[in-house]
């Protein structure tokens, strides 16, 4: 404690106009440990100390006259602050004993609200009336505004300050609600024995500023868990609640639920050029336009860095446009300074049918935000796409899925390989034009993954097709075989992209690694997939050699199967043929030179003689 304990720091401050005096009292060093109230008497073993129980004392009269033991007294405070959980009722709780048990005519509690730069005082005396008042911080008069500044007791016997409704000459207290160093507001006592209590109600007034203050703390955090502090929506975590529990309710009714995702365009440019606090600014100008205009059944929350999302209970996917669409037109006209009309994409997925799952519902929407964002930047306006209106095997789509599964991985633990080889086991093939379709994508995003060998295995699948027709194998086979060469690398899905995009040469770990491609590639991804187990050979086998030192199984001759041969020397003249970080391209002539000299020890001989008939008429550009 410092020099203000002093009693001799106590200042007497006239009221004006009044022959009244406020004196401003300071407890002495170490009364808290020395108050007769916790020492000596029933509280302690030392009774001759016990100053409140003496003859002629004013503490002493006082006990004798309330006819209580403060050890009594001291747990029902206790028992007040361990029961009650809210600051009003810890207060009743407390008047109660002070009035009851120590005889006061009255207690009174006032918070400082520091936004509206008062005190809101809440009075309850001896007979449980309760008024209220508010003081102003600008009345410096006032004894609660010097309590509160001075963080100093002031004690007055004109209770005006309180309103006139009650008695004007009460010995009063008002006692500042000290939490560490910060003024709570106050907790004023009306005595006319105040002075034999001041230390015990000083006490009561500063647990009271604790309290008030976890109080505060616990709702800021409660406030900070659950509302996005720049839109004032819901934040990420309530969000996600929310959508939990508006899933289960639809699933126990039956009913529908649409999701809205909105991504504000360009903020990253406007928080380059023009400062975050001017994307800042966007942002909530967006939040505040989708919580004006979405209905009471809608629910909105902060979902990413600069999107939005809206959860419609009872919505269908065609309902959801059309709420999207109104919300989109709300949104292009607002102008702000600088930026000009803000331009947003939007996404929505529909539960059950784009899927039944949270996190797949949130994916889904996201993959159609990125659509519309992509198509909205084509068109100069927003164009709101819906989970229903794209094929998820589109290479625009593909490649929005990777970008939001990319993003989320950290998340929710979901790699983009595996979600894709999840839908590709699940997806229902209609017709050979819709497993080509399939297999074209998936091919191509495999591809993607592998930056050196974009289109790779695109060229492969031709070359393995004129290959296939030039030896005169049935149509029906010669399909197959092109379609199992556009997989013939599937298994890459589950390499590493740090071994798979090494520029170097790998190391004997690494090339073991990257040598169980084409098991992976047969027995998780084409095996669960009965439509396509017959493709298994050329993916399984396309780097068996013909010497027998190839990989996984070491087979020779004609243990390889035909189709994975055909594949074989496909995937090794293109890859001839390509440019690589370590080479270019060769030529036409210098690579078939090359499988000339591979054949019968690598290839299959007549079929390299075949495919160097064929090579110049094929497209060499990769």
């Amino acid at each position: 404690m410092t020099s203000n304990n002093n009693p001799k720091n106590s200042e007497v401050i006239n009221k004006q106009g009044s022959n009244t005096k406020e004196k401003v009292v300071q407890p002495k060093i170490g009364t808290i440990l020395t108050n007769p109230i916790m020492s000596g008497g029933v509280i302690g073993t030392r009774t001759s100390a016990n100053k409140l129980y003496s003859a002629g004392s004013t503490r002493g009269h006082l006990a004798k006259q309330a006819n209580v033991g403060f050890q009594e007294i001291m747990r029902l405070v206790n028992d007040a602050f361990l029961i009650k959980n809210d600051l009003a009722q810890l207060f009743y709780s407390l008047n109660s004993i002070m009035v009851n048990k120590l005889q006061v005519n009255f207690t009174a509690m006032g918070l400082y609200n520091k936004h509206s730069n008062c005190v809101n005082i809440k009075l309850i005396d001896k007979i449980g009336s309760t008024y209220t008042t508010k003081t102003i911080m600008t009345d410096e008069n006032n004894p609660v505004v010097k309590a509160v500044k001075t963080k100093k007791i002031v004690t007055t016997q004109d209770t005006g300050f309180l309103s006139s409704w009650y008695q004007t000459h009460a010995s009063t207290a008002i006692i500042p609600m000290m939490a560490i160093d910060e003024c709570m507001g106050v907790y004023i006592v009306g005595n006319y024995h105040i002075s034999a209590t001041i230390e015990f109600c000083q006490l009561i007034a500063n647990t009271l500023g604790l309290f008030a203050q976890t109080k505060n703390l616990m709702d800021l955090v409660e406030t900070n868990s659950d509302t996005d502090s720049l839109t004032g929506l819901a934040n990420h975590k309530h969000l996600q609640e929310e959508l939990h529990e508006q899933i289960q309710s639809a699933e126990n009714k039956g009913t529908v639920l649409s999701v809205l995702i909105v991504d504000v365009a360009n903020i990253s440019r406007i928080n380059r050029d023009l400062g975050h606090a001017k994307g800042d600014e966007v942002i909530k100008t967006v939040a505040q336009k989708i919580k004006q205009n979405i209905r009471n059944t809608d629910f909105a929350g902060r979902y990413g860095g600069d999107e939005i999302a809206v959860i419609m209970p009872n919505t269908s996917s065609d309902e959801a446009k059309y709420i999207a669409e109104y919300l989109s037109y709300v949104i292009s006209c607002v102008y702000v300074d600088d930026v000009g009309p803000i331009k947003v994409s939007m996404g929505i997925s529909t539960y059950p049918k784009s899927s039944e799952s949270q996190e797949k519902l949130l994916v889904l929407a996201e993959q159609a935000m990125y659509i519309s964002k992509g198509k909205s930047q084509e068109l100069g306006n927003c164009k709101v796409i819906t989970s229903e209106d794209y094929n998820f095997w589109d290479d625009e789509a593909l490649k929005c899925f990777a970008e939001v599964l990319t993003k989320k991985h950290a998340q929710i633990g979901v790699q983009f390989e595996d979600e894709l080889i999840n839908k590709f086991h699940n997806e229902q093939i209609i017709s050979n034009s819709h497993l080509l379709d399939v297999v074209t994508s998936l091919a191509n995003t495999i591809d993607a993954k592998d930056t050196y060998t974009k289109g790779h295995s695109t060229f492969v699948s031709r070359y393995s097709e004129a290959l296939a027709k030039a030896i005169g194998l049935p149509e029906a086979e010669v399909e197959r075989i092109r379609l199992g060469a556009l997989l013939h690398d599937i298994g890459k899905i589950g390499i590493p992209e740090n071994v798979l995009r090494k520029p170097t040469m790998l190391t004997d770990e690494e090339w073991e690694i990257m040598k169980q491609h084409p098991v992976i590639g047969a027995e998780k991804v084409l095996a669960p997939n009965e439509s396509l187990r017959d493709l298994i050979p050329m993916v399984k086998y396309h780097h068996e050699h013909w010497d027998g030192s190839g990989y996984p199984y070491g087979l020779k001759g004609e243990e390889i199967p035909l189709s994975a041969r055909i594949v074989a020397i496909a995937d090794a003249y293109h890859a001839l043929v390509s440019d690589r970080p370590y080479r270019k391209g060769l030529g036409v002539e210098k690579a078939c030179e090359i499988l000339k000299l591979g054949a019968n020890v690598q290839w299959d001989k007549e079929l390299v003689r075949q495919f160097v008939i064929i090579a110049p008429s094929l497209s060499t550009s990769v």
